[in-house]
């Protein structure tokens, strides 16, 4: 059976990417800081799916945690044939409110990680002669957004070239990049998204759906629903001055 390494799969569009690799019948590799729940979702989809779960316990803001799972993408006789990059969070303070410590970290989760585990992926997809990379964006990418709008520019940018650059060789990559999703995501950080409108919202399942599918087909960078790839189209082509003044009104 193929193998699946997931990070950030304890709850919203991690777990919703472990059911969907487990239902294609791939043997899972599930990496996040929080061993307890990483072994009750290990349980969970073992049972419910008849896959095998590995359990790699890792803080994605630590070097030597990353290294780890870089390590274990890298075994050769444990192959690796889907990584999804999803480990995410946001902060609820404008930058120069943050600490420069606070923000270090976000970039070492956001970029570090999905940099460091999507070269470690290429090298042995290359020599195994395929596979797929799915690292988890956002539309905040697409405008003005603070740190993390930044970080998921270049998470995009990054995916957009691996899909260009790799594959001739076999190697599927797509950003995902969804709205706003009904996830832990925005309560972990202590966002209140009262204001968002409801039409706004996404279920985690119609996102991993759509960018399944995005994957399959090839395609570089996956805007889930007709809505948010009407409003990305819309922030790239309106006049920056009017962007910009949309960007100041939030995070």
């Amino acid at each position: 059976m193929p193998t699946a390494l997931i990070t950030g799969p304890t709850a919203g569009l991690g777990r919703a990417f472990a059911d969907a690799y487990a239902r294609r019948g791939f043997d899972l590799v599930l990496v996040s800081r929080d061993a307890d729940r990483l072994e009750q979702v290990a349980g969970e989809v073992s049972r419910a799916f008849g896959v095998g779960c590995e359990v790699l316990p890792a803080d994605l803001a630590a070097a030597d945690d990353v290294a780890r799972v870089e390590a274990r993408l890298g075994d050769e006789q444990r192959p690796v044939e889907a990584v999804v990059n999803n480990a995410g969070y946001g902060i609820a303070k404008w930058f120069g409110d943050t600490t420069v410590e606070e923000e270090q970290r976000s970039l070492d989760v956001l970029v570090r990680a999905p940099l460091r585990l999507s070269h470690a992926a290429v090298q042995q997809m290359q020599r195994r002669g395929g596979g797929e990379i799915l690292n988890v964006s956002s539309v905040a990418g697409f405008t003005p957004r603070g740190t993390y709008g930044a970080h998921k520019a270049w998470v995009t940018s990054l995916t957009e070239w691996l899909n260009i650059a790799f594959r001739d060789k076999g190697i599927k990559a797509t950003a995902l990049c969804p709205g706003f999703v009904r996830t832990e995501f925005h309560q972990r950080g202590n966002m209140d998204m009262s204001r968002i409108p409801g039409w706004m919202w996404l279920e985690a399942q119609q996102v991993v759906d759509q960018a399944m599918r995005d994957l399959l087909a090839g395609k570089a960078v996956s805007v889930p629903t007709r809505r948010y790839q009407l409003l990305t189209a819309a922030s790239r082509h309106l006049p920056r001055r009017l962007v910009a003044r949309m960007a100041r009104r939030g995070r």
